[in-house]
């Protein structure tokens, strides 16, 4: 495995095909790799299936992705700070898949650690449970809700080391971290890079285990 995991822009590009499923990190566009989804949109990838919390605004995120038709699908836990994606979801332009917060996080997590799915009495007698296998244990009713994995996780970081250890920024750490568990690629998009053994190892946050490539944002 490479120590230095540090990669050019123009690499990145190349992971994305048409149909990717992308996890991304972000709360409302806070702690999403801007630069990242840039990338996404220049090159004009299509029908990518999203999964997030949510899909920030119009111009701002994810955002512009859902604005310009790249997205064919996405499973978030709400869809109320983009009115785009609304729209799109009411004129069958975009298959969306409202998740329970907590849920979406326990799928995700189920993803990365090859488990078969979580028991979670969220939706219980919502349309939530609809199409869903339910489960009663000791006289309780469960969903049965089932694991998710993406081709490729777009993390935004404050700091990396070569290796690819991360460290995020306050509320920009949100989703970021539970990102990196479930996907076949991780690319890492930070402020700064600094050499290996500079971070302290009580700060990372996101170890280098579970990080494929790191670039550095434009700009810094």
């Amino acid at each position: 495995m490479a120590l230095d995991k540090q990669v050019d822009w123009s690499d990145v590009g190349r992971h994305f095909r048409d149909g990717v499923s992308v996890m991304f990190g972000g709360f409302m566009g806070v702690g999403t790799p801007d630069g990242i989804v840039a990338v996404l949109s220049e090159q004009g990838t299509m029908d990518i299936t999203l999964i997030g919390n949510d899909t920030a605004m119009p111009d701002k995120g994810v955002g512009p992705l859902i604005s310009a038709g790249q997205v064919k699908r996405v499973v978030v836990s709400h869809i109320g700070t983009n009115p785009v994606t609304g729209k799109k979801m009411i004129a069958g332009e975009l298959d969306v898949e409202l998740v329970p917060q907590g849920t979406l996080a326990e799928r995700i997590r189920c993803g990365g650690a090859g488990l078969g799915g979580v028991l979670t009495p969220t939706g219980v007698g919502t349309v939530v449970e609809e199409g869903k296998t339910k489960m009663v244990v000791d006289g309780k009713s469960f969903l049965i809700e089932l694991p998710l994995r993406a081709d490729v996780a777009i993390l935004k970081a404050k700091r990396a080391d070569r290796a690819g250890n991360l460290v995020y920024e306050r509320s920009a750490r949100n989703f970021n971290p539970i990102m990196a568990l479930a996907a076949d690629l991780v690319i890492a998009e930070v402020d700064e890079i600094v050499e290996i053994g500079e971070i302290d190892p009580d700060l990372v946050m996101t170890p280098a285990a579970l990080v494929d490539k790191i670039v550095l944002a434009r700009g810094n």
